[in-house]
């Protein structure tokens, strides 16, 4: 797993370079098949974050302790939700599963192209710069997929116990949902300013985006003040 998690990483990353970098270029030469490629470089990025993430979670589902982000974060009398729960845990974690959010709305936005062949190609890219970003910290940063030094031991470390409660389960994907999500809002208003967009066309484009980004990040606050009022004893 450690294998398959560290090059669909990199292969992510190289995708994601590609779909920024050939997609500006593209736009700035007006080259249409280009442009094509950057965005299928996109989809395809998408793909290879879901396998990173799917060794991850395999990881600790199958409590393999040579990795030691699940040796910190989770141990074999786990219950399984928890430990699916560990692509989130820690902050190796949170960042791929960020990475992935991203990819999975950027893959949404690249397939809905249709809408507005330009703008959606300028907000690809803004998009792609991001997934870089992100992808570059996962690689070289805070990599999920280091190798225990030494020993490999029987038993992890165990999850937090102020973090074993259901909605541990729920409320990070939930805030994760929005706060990425306000992402493609951003990419489309600022296309929009790169182009001179003529019109309110691009607000209307994003209108649902918005609302299904606060909508999630709503519900993740909800469930995060019934988490602390619950385990911390607030209020």
């Amino acid at each position: 797993m450690p294998q398959i998690g560290s090059f669909s990483l990199l292969l992510a990353l190289a995708l994601a370079l590609y779909s920024f970098l050939i997609g500006a270029f593209a736009l700035w030469r007006k080259d249409d098949l280009l442009s094509e490629t950057a965005r299928r470089a996109g989809i395809a990025s998408f793909v290879a974050v879901v396998a990173a993430s799917a060794a991850l979670v395999v990881a600790a589902l199958t409590n393999d302790f040579s990795l030691a982000y699940i040796m910190h974060h989770s141990n074999r009398a786990l219950p399984t939700p928890y430990k699916f729960a560990a692509l989130w845990s820690g902050q190796e974690g949170s960042l791929l599963f960020w990475a992935l959010l991203l990819s999975a709305y950027g893959f949404v936005l690249r397939v809905r192209h249709k809408v507005d062949l330009q703008l959606t190609a300028y907000a690809s890219v803004i998009i792609a710069a991001v997934q870089v970003f992100f992808l570059l910290l996962v690689n070289f940063a805070a990599h999920p997929f280091a190798i225990v030094t030494g020993t490999i031991p029987q038993d992890g470390n165990g999850l937090n116990p102020l973090l074993q409660y259901p909605e541990m389960v729920i409320h990070p994907p939930m805030l994760y949902l929005g706060y990425v999500g306000v992402t493609v809002p951003f990419a489309f208003a600022l296309s929009a300013l790169i182009m001179k967009y003529p019109g309110e066309k691009w607000i209307h484009i994003t209108r649902r985006w918005t609302m299904v980004t606060w909508l999630f990040l709503t519900c993740g606050i909800f469930m995060g003040a019934h988490w602390a009022y619950s385990v911390l004893g607030w209020g």
